[in-house]
Order: structure tokens, then sequence, then C-alpha cells
């Protein structure tokens, strides 16, 4: 337990960092010239942490088709969520990132051959009602940051099924290498279709590396979290993201959060607990 919040304190400062880091890199790069740094640094660390680790003969094709579909997804996904921090406070766009394991349980019947129970339903419900509170959009002028940080939920929704049906046969360093590999290439087609990808300058290389740095050390940590506790354990803890983005975003950016975001992320925190705990009990089941 003490070991499971100890790797969760690590994916919770790493994603708040990558939050700011990516919101600095943007004042140079667009989204999709950071993706194409990002993913060609975290290419190279794949790499030389599996060839130290002994595991780049895991690295193989023959799940190329799911691969393909899990980074587009990851990639679109991503692209929303770092055009979303410049946009909208931080602290807003980490509340609508809450409700992407709400999407995984609606959307995971139809693709891992799960049950659409009526919890399940009524989770995606409340989640739907506490995006609306911490959107509360105005029908006349709907956010354009609100929309793309709910757009970048739902692909990282696509990203984690894949994800999960990747696992049952792919070892993490295949699946990272390929995660890596073709986002670059994204980057690259999508960075460079106007014949222009803009070379960040020196003083924001650190803040570059940063980004992909804190973005795989994240998915680490929440791996390895999960490997010593489980998720109704875990994911709950998760939560405490979300003030110390809103810490981050005063200090560096002068925001201002306002007291419904906390409102309906707790609204979206609640449906996620449901179905973790639910699951949990499923699992325990079937043991």
């Amino acid at each position: 337990m003490r070991l499971a919040a100890l790797w969760m304190t690590g994916a919770i400062v790493s994603f708040s960092a990558m939050a700011v880091a990516g919101r600095k890199v943007t004042a140079e790069l667009d989204t999709f010239e950071l993706m194409t740094y990002r993913s060609i640094i975290s290419l190279v660390l794949v790499l030389a942490i599996a060839a130290y680790a002994g595991t780049l003969n895991q690295i193989n094709a023959r799940s190329i088709r799911l691969h393909t579909i899990r980074n587009l997804s990851h990639f679109a996904g991503q692209n929303m969520w770092f055009a979303a921090i410049t946009m909208i406070p931080l602290a807003q766009v980490v509340a609508l990132e809450f409700t992407s394991p709400i999407w995984v349980a609606l959307l995971a019947p139809f693709f891992l051959s799960e049950r659409l129970t009526p919890l399940r339903i009524f989770v995606a419900i409340l989640g739907f009602v506490g995006v609306l509170v911490v959107a509360r959009p105005d029908v006349s002028h709907i956010e354009l940051g609100s929309l793309l940080a709910s757009g970048a939920a739902i692909g990282f929704a696509g990203s984690a099924i894949a994800t999960k049906r990747l696992t049952r046969h792919e070892s993490i360093t295949c699946i990272l290498f390929w995660l890596a590999l073709m986002q670059a290439f994204f980057g690259l087609v999508t960075a460079g279709w106007d014949g222009q990808i803009t070379v960040p300058s020196v003083k924001l290389l650190p803040w570059v590396a940063l980004v992909s740095v804190t973005g795989l050390g994240a998915h680490f940590c929440l791996t390895t979290a999960l490997r010593h506790a489980p998720a109704v354990i875990v994911m709950p803890m998760d939560f405490a993201r979300l003030p110390l983005v809103a810490m981050l975003g005063i200090a560096f950016f002068s925001e201002t959060v306002d007291i419904w975001v906390f409102v309906g992320a707790a609204i979206i925190f609640g449906a996620n607990y449901l179905n973790i705990a639910a699951e949990a009990r499923r699992n325990k089941a079937l043991t």
C-alpha cells in the first residue's frame, strides 16, 4: 500500500509537471510540433532503457493494426489536451480529463466484449452531469477549450481500450516503442503539412525535454502503482492532481479557479469510483 502511494505520488507530480511544461512549450511550438519533438525524445529513451534492460527482442509487429489504432487515438487525444491547456485553466482541463475512465466503461462493451450494465449507464450519466458543472456551457457560446479537453478524454479512453487488448499478448517495451515511433511519424506529417516545422529555441529545449520525460515517467509510475495495489485504491489518489495543478496554474500563469470546477470534478470522481469499486467486486467474485 505504501509503495503504491509512493509510485502514485510520482505519477501525480509527473502529470502535473507535464501540464506546466506543455503550456510553456506552446509559446513557440504548435501542438503537432510539440508532439513531434516529444515523441522523438521518447523513442530515444525507450530504446535506451530497453537496451539496458535487455528487452529489445520483445519488439515485434504482429499487432501493428491495433498499435496504429491505439496511437492514432492517443495522438488525437494528446493534441487536443495540449491545445486545451492553452485556452482554459489547467484545473479545468484536468477535471474534464477525469471523464476518460467513464468513457472506457461506456465503450468497453463494444470493443472488449464486456456487458453494458445499468451501473455503467448510470456512471456515464453522472459523469456527464459533472462535465456540465465543470464547463457550465453557454448554449450561445460553447468554449472551445472545454470541447477540446472533453475530446481529449475520449481519445485517451480509446487509447486505454486498445492498450488493454494489447497487454494481453504484448510487452510494455513493445507498446511504448510503437507509441513513440508512430507518434513521431504522425507529428512530422501534421506539423510539416505547411512545409515548415519550428525548431525550439535553446531556452525552450529543457521544457520540451521535460514534457517527454514526465510523460513517460507518469505512465510508468501509474502502471507500477497498479502492480502494488488494486485500482479501487490507486485511482482515487489521482484526484490529488486537481488541487496540485490548480496551485501550479495560479503560481505559474496567474490563473483563477472557480469553485464549480472542484464540485464538478468531485461528481466525476464519484462516478469513477462507483465504476472502479464495481469492477473490483466483479473480479473478486471471479477469483
